[in-house]
């Protein structure tokens, strides 16, 4: 199946390196970050797990659950997050998928034939409380994924889920942010007494509501 944003990721149960793993019951109310590697033993993607290894306080403290996904064995993965906490510094602290069967590849459309006809490609799922896909980003094998971007992301979606607005370009916590234009004025007055400064009647910028986690 092709996800598309807004679909409900489907259930899967499948080995990890933390036992079997039943997707919709391990996420529980968290959001969730799913994240495929091409194989065990990249060099990228050793970086990557490192990476996510280190931030892990940064995903908990939004909430968000962590999870990657490669084509090898538990076992493999095993030697793998040996290596990862070697060279990175850091042990791997989230669950790996072992994805030996291309079970979840193929459910969650991993595998791009043109890229790959055996291997995952290198994809982000973001995915909320209510498993809806919310973002999907794929990355060419050549370059490293972009995880405090990822973590912006996560900051933007969960803020405009508790509030009527959306995140400029570049936006980071705590910079203004954008009234949506289905509020019109008067609504607006309530939402935010501390009053906007308009650009245009459809640009109207205001200071950066708390958001809801």
């Amino acid at each position: 199946m092709s996800l598309k944003l807004g679909d409900t990721v489907p259930d899967f149960v499948q080995d990890s390196t933390e036992g079997p793993l039943q997707f919709h019951d391990w996420a529980g109310d968290s959001w969730v970050v799913l994240f495929s590697h091409p194989k065990d033993y990249t060099p990228v993607c050793t970086t990557e797990l490192g990476t996510v290894a280190r931030l892990k306080p940064e995903f908990d403290k939004r909430r968000v659950k962590v999870l990657g996904l490669s084509v090898d064995p538990v076992d493999s993965h095993e030697g793998w997050a040996r290596d990862i906490e070697e060279t990175q510094g850091t042990a791997l602290n989230f669950p790996l998928i072992a994805d030996h069967d291309r079970k979840v590849s193929d459910l969650l459309d991993l595998i791009h034939p043109k890229a790959s006809d055996t291997t995952t490609v290198r994809t982000v799922l973001v995915i909320d409380p209510a498993k809806k896909l919310r973002l999907t980003l794929t990355y060419p094998a050549s370059t490293g994924r972009n995880f405090a971007e990822i973590l912006r992301t996560i900051d933007s979606l969960q803020l405009t889920d508790s509030h009527k607005v959306a995140t400029p370009a570049d936006w980071r916590q705590g910079d203004d942010v954008i009234i949506v234009p289905s509020v019109d004025d008067a609504t607006a007055e309530a939402l935010f007494p501390q009053g906007w400064t308009a650009q245009k009647p459809y640009l109207r910028l205001v200071r950066q509501p708390e958001a809801a986690r």
